[in-house]
C-alpha cells in the first residue's frame, strides 16, 4: 500500500486509474486560472473563474489546473474528476466570509453532529469524484472565515475540503490553515495518498485536522499535523446512509498533534468496522486527551491494529482504549469489540497535558483499557517494550479509587484519576505486557499496574519503579488466569503482586492449538470467507441436527484439561452443540451464542476429562440451525 510510488508515476507517468489513463505531468495540458478570470488579488471572489478552469480540464479528460502566486479569495469550490489543482509557490486559496454553499439535506444526520452530516458548506467539495489531485507549495487558507460551531452562520463554510465516496485522490505539499471545523473531512474513499501535508494549528478557527471516515487504502506519510481537536481520527459514521469497513490504511513517518483532544485516534463515530490500519514511525508532540486514542461506542468491531516506533509527548493520557455503549447508529446496536491491537516501541516522557481545562480534565491520567461490564475489550491487547515515563505525585490513597463505568460517554477525563500510574485495565481480557518500562517523574505511590474484572492478563518482563510508599506493585482483583513473570523494579527486586478473588495461570506449557481444518467434518465445508481466522481458514457445519467436527487431542497424561473452542455465530440465536470426549458427552447443549455477526469471533472455555495418549473430542450440531462457525480447539493442562 505504498502510495508514495503511485505518486511518483502520477507525476512522472502516464497511469490508470479507475479505467481512466491519465496523461503524464511532463505533457498533462495546464489551465491557469488567470486566464480564466481570476484576479488573485485577495479581495475579488475568484471561484467562478477557478471553477470555470476546473470544468475546462474535466471536459478535456484532465488536466492540471494551476495557480501562480497570488491570494485567490474564493466561495465554495467544486471538485471534478481528473483534475490536479496546483498550488505554485505564493498562491494562497482564501475562504471568502459569505456566500459559500449552502449544506445540502441529510436524512440520517441524527446519527451524527452538523459538522459530520454535511459536506457541501465547504471551501471545496467533490462527490463521487476520481483521480483528484491538490499538489504543490501554497496554501489553503480559511483565513478565520470558516466555522468550528455545531451551527454555522447562514452562508458560511465549516471545512476546507469535504470528499464524499471518492477515490485516487492525491494531497502532497500544501498547508492548510485555519481549515474550520474541519481541514480534510473524507467519507466513503479510497486510494488516497496524503504525503507532506502540513495543517496548521491556531488559537481559533481550527477543530478537526484529518477525518478519515468509512475510508479505506489511506496512506498519511511525511506529514505535520496539528489541530486543536482530534488531529489523525479514523471513524465510521452514518452520514452517508450506509457504512463501509475502514480497512489497510497506513499512518507513517508523520507528526501529530491535538491540542485539545486527541493525537492519532478511533471514533467516537463507530457505526462501521475497523481492521488492518497500521501506525509506524509516528511522533505525538501533543494531545489533550489521548496520544494514541481508540473508542467503539456505537457497536463497530475494531481489530488488527498495530502501533510501531511511536514517540509520545504531551499528552494527557498516552494510551486510551476503551468500549462503550452509546449506541448512536441504526438498530442502537450492541457494544461492539476491540481486539488483536498490537504496540510496539511505543515511548512516552513529559506525559503532561498542554493545557489544563475542562476538555482534558486534568494534567496527566493513566493509560486506559476497559470494557464494559458485559463486554470484555480483548483478546490480543499486547503492549511490546512500551516504555512510559509518567507525572507521577500521586499517593498510595489513590490505589483504592474504583472509577465509574460512563457506558454512554468516551473522554478519558470521565474516568478521573486512575488506582494505578501505569495500566488500568478493566473488563478485559488477553492482555500482555512484554517488556518496557513504567517510570514516574515524582514519586507515586499507586501500584504499576491493577487490573480488575478481567482474564488471561500477563505481564512478563517489564520493569516498573516502585514508589517510596508503594505497598505493591501490580494489583488483580477477580482476574481469572494471571501471570507476573520475568518482571522486576528499578532497584532489581522481583515486582510484588496482591491478588484478590483471583487464579494464576498455569505454570505449564502454553496450550496445544487444533485447527478446525485439520479436524474430521461430518456435514460441513472448510471455508475462508469471514476474516480473522486463525490458521488457514474455519468449518461451517451444515444446519442440521448432527453434523459435526472432530478432533483428535494428544495429552501427555490423563486428568483435567482446559479446552478453549473459537467460534463465530453471525445468527440472533443461540447455536448449541454437545460436548463429547472419547464418546461420552460431558456438556450437553453447551451454548454458542451470538457474536455480533460471522465476522467476529469469540472463545467458549470448560473443562474436561482426557486420558494419556490419544482422545477426540466431538463437537455436535443439537439444533436444525447446526453449530457456529468453528476455528480451533485450544487444549491446557
Amino acid at each position: 500500500m505504498r502510495y508514495l510510488k503511485r505518486l511518483a508515476a502520477v507525476l512522472a507517468a502516464g497511469i490508470a486509474f479507475a479505467g481512466v489513463q491519465w496523461t503524464p505531468a511532463s505533457a498533462a495540458a495546464e489551465y491557469n486560472v488567470k486566464d480564466y478570470g481570476a484576479t488573485g488579488n485577495g479581495s475579488t471572489n475568484d471561484d467562478d473563474a477557478i471553477d470555470k478552469a476546473i470544468n475546462a480540464a474535466n471536459a478535456a479528460g484532465g488536466g492540471i489546473v494551476v495557480f501562480p502566486s497570488g491570494n485567490y479569495r474564493s466561495r465554495t469550490i467544486h471538485l471534478k474528476s481528473n483534475v490536479t489543482l496546483r498550488l505554485d509557490s505564493g498562491s494562497t486559496i482564501k475562504a471568502a466570509a459569505s456566500g459559500m454553499d449552502a449544506p445540502e439535506s441529510n436524512s440520517y444526520s441524527q446519527y451524527q453532529d452538523f459538522g459530520h452530516s454535511h459536506f457541501h458548506n465547504s471551501l471545496f467539495w467533490g462527490d463521487h469524484v476520481s483521480n483528484v489531485g491538490f499538489t504543490g507549495v501554497g496554501t489553503i487558507e480559511g483565513d478565520k472565515n470558516l466555522s468550528t460551531s455545531s451551527s454555522p452562520p447562514s452562508g458560511a463554510a465549516n471545512k476546507a475540503i469535504a470528499l464524499t465516496e471518492c477515490d485516487h485522490i492525491t494531497i502532497s505539499g500544501i498547508t492548510i490553515k485555519h481549515g474550520g471545523h474541519f481541514a480534510l473531512l473524507m467519507n466513503g474513499c479510497h486510494d488516497v495518498l496524503i504525503d507532506h501535508l502540513t495543517t496548521v494549528r491556531d488559537t481559533s478557527a481550527t477543530r478537526d485536522a484529518l477525518d478519515i471516515i468509512n475510508s479505506w487504502n489511506v496512506e498519511v506519510a511525511n506529514s505535520n499535523i496539528a489541530s486543536n481537536d482530534d488531529a489523525i481520527a479514523f471513524k465510521s459514521d452514518y452520514a452517508l446512509g450506509h457504512t463501509y469497513v475502514s480497512h489497510d490504511n497506513y499512518v507513517h513517518d508523520t507528526t501529530a498533534y491535538s491540542y485539545q483532544n486527541n493525537a492519532l485516534q478511533f471514533g467516537s463515530e463507530t457505526c462501521g468496522d475497523f481492521r488492518d490500519i497500521r501506525f509506524e514511525n509516528v511522533t505525538v508532540t501533543g494531545a489533550g486527551k489521548a496520544g494514541i486514542g481508540m473508542v467503539s461506542m456505537d457497536g463497530a468491531i475494531i481489530e488488527n491494529i498495530s502501533y510501531t516506533n511511536v514517540t509520545l509527548s504531551r499528552t494527557t493520557t498516552p494510551i486510551y482504549f476503551k468500549i462503550g455503549e452509546r449506541k448512536r447508529c441504526p438498530g442502537s446496536p450492541p457494544a461492539g469489540r476491540i481486539r488483536n491491537i498490537t504496540l510496539t516501541d511505543v515511548t512516552g516522557s513529559n506525559l503532561n497535558a498542554p493545557v489544563v481545562d475542562g476538555t482534558t480534565g486534568a494534567n496527566d491520567y493513566a493509560s486506559t483499557v476497559t470494557g464494559t461490564t458485559s463486554v470484555d475489550i480483548g483478546p490480543g491487547i499486547t503492549f511490546n517494550n512500551v516504555n512510559l515515563t509518567v507525572p507521577g505525585a500521586h499517593p498510595a490513597s489513590d490505589a483504592t479509587k474504583v472509577p465509574g463505568e460512563f457506558l454512554t460517554s468516551y473522554p478519558p477525563r470521565d474516568y478521573g484519576t486512575r488506582p494505578s500510574y501505569g495500566y488500568w485495565i478493566r473488563h478485559a481480557t488477553g492482555v500482555k505486557v512484554n517488556g518496557g518500562t513504567l517510570k514516574f517523574s515524582s514519586n507515586d505511590d499507586r501500584p504499576a499496574i491493577i487490573a480488575d474484572d478481567a482474564s488471561t492478563v500477563v505481564v512478563d518482563g517489564l520493569t516498573a519503579q516502585r514508589g517510596s510508599a508503594s505497598p505493591y506493585d501490580v494489583g488483580v482483583s477477580n482476574v481469572t488466569g494471571y501471570a507476573v513473570t520475568n518482571s522486576k523494579n528499578t532497584s532489581g527486586g522481583a515486582l510484588r503482586v496482591k491478588a484478590t478473588n483471583s487464579t494464576p495461570l498455569p505454570s505449564g506449557p502454553p496450550p496445544t492449538r487444533y485447527e478446525a481444518e485439520n479436524a474430521t467434518i461430518s456435514q460441513g465445508i472448510f471455508e475462508t470467507l469471514h476474516p480473522g481466522f486463525s490458521g488457514t481458514g474455519y468449518v461451517n457445519l451444515d444446519n442440521l441436527v448432527g453434523s459435526y467436527l472432530e478432533y483428535s487431542v494428544t495429552a501427555a497424561q490423563a486428568g483435567n484439561a482446559t479446552i478453549a473452542i473459537r467460534y463465530a455465530n453471525g445468527t440472533t440465536v443461540n447455536r448449541p452443540m454437545d460436548i463429547a470426549v472419547n464418546g461420552t458427552v460431558v456438556a450437553a447443549g453447551r451454548a454458542f451464542n451470538p457474536t455480533t455477526n460471522w465476522d467476529t469471533w469469540d472463545t467458549s472455555t470448560l473443562t474436561v476429562p482426557l486420558n494419556a495418549g490419544s482422545n477426540t473430542i466431538r463437537l455436535t450440531s443439537t439444533t436444525a440451525n447446526g453449530g457456529p462457525n468453528l476455528d480451533y480447539l485450544d487444549v491446557s493442562q
